[in-house]
């Protein structure tokens, strides 16, 4: 099976050796994305609300540049620097999908690349 890469510049671009997401058959897996604003490379202003809404603005960019959207996803992970702020990310995810949600999981981390608070990957399934 072959893999393609998807790349948009509407989502901030690669700052590792890593491709903002790799297709493989029909399920696309999206990297890691941060609140980075794609059009400067700079982290959102703001708090866990503002970052939160980036990353799903990132994610949501990825997906349609594969060919789907959010709510193609199956499974979401999502990085929290502090699980006091899950409820918002909870509030602030369901503005970006409907029902059914895709699995997910949520876990704190000491730390996220750029000091950011929040980051979320996932994996797509598409139909063709």
């Amino acid at each position: 099976m072959s893999k393609t890469i998807i790349h948009t510049d509407k989502a901030p671009a690669a700052i590792g050796a890593y491709s903002q997401a790799v297709r493989a058959g029909n399920t696309v897996y999206l990297s890691g994305q941060i609140p980075l604003v794609a059009e400067t490379m700079q982290i959102v202003e703001g708090g866990f609300a503002e970052q939160a809404h980036q990353v799903f603005k990132n994610l949501q960019a990825v997906t349609q540049a594969a060919g789907g959207s959010l709510n193609d996803l199956v499974k979401v992970n999502a990085y929290l620097t502090d699980l006091g702020n899950f409820s918002i990310f909870n509030e602030i995810m369901a503005q970006y999908f409907t029902a059914p949600y895709p699995a997910r999981a949520a876990i704190e981390v000491s730390a996220l690349p750029k000091g950011v608070l929040v980051e979320a990957e996932g994996v797509m399934i598409l139909d063709k």
